[in-house]
């Protein structure tokens, strides 16, 4: 069975939606997802993507060692926890950076959709176990 998350390759390989020079209508393509899951790109912005993510639930522990990620929530409740056990809550219209490198998971707080701004082609490592559990383990 297919997980419901894109491998890392898939990540990273996902081409734009749509070109330069086109209206995008983000509330009419986030009112047409049904999945539980969804992160897709939008547009490219010079060497930056744009993508719509409309989730439930919690998204892996991973990193992206090339690129800072910006998450903007246009909808919902966004909970980001990082390694080392800090975690941050953003609510509708409230964004951050997670600067490159940054061990994190997101956790959606019932339906949430956000923007996220990264770099086109950003390498995604995910981190198994969690954080917690491999610190956890080693003592």
């Amino acid at each position: 069975m297919k997980s419901e998350f894109p491998t890392s390759q898939e990540y990273s390989s996902e081409k734009a939606r749509y070109a330069a020079m086109t209206v995008v209508d983000i509330r009419s393509e986030e009112a047409g997802i049904t999945d539980s899951y969804k992160n897709q790109v939008l547009c490219n912005i010079n060497d930056e993507c744009m993508r719509l993510a409309v989730f439930e639930g919690e998204y892996r522990w991973h990193h992206h060692p090339d690129s800072d990620e910006l998450f903007l929530v246009v909808v919902g409740e966004l909970q980001i926890d990082f390694e080392g056990g800090s975690q941050v809550t953003l609510t509708e219209w409230q964004s951050i950076v997670v600067p490159a490198g940054s061990v994190h998971r997101t956790r959606a707080r019932g339906r949430t959709v956000n923007l996220t701004y990264e770099k086109q082609g950003a390498q995604t490592f995910f981190v198994d176990p969690p954080p917690e559990q491999a610190m956890r383990s080693a003592s």
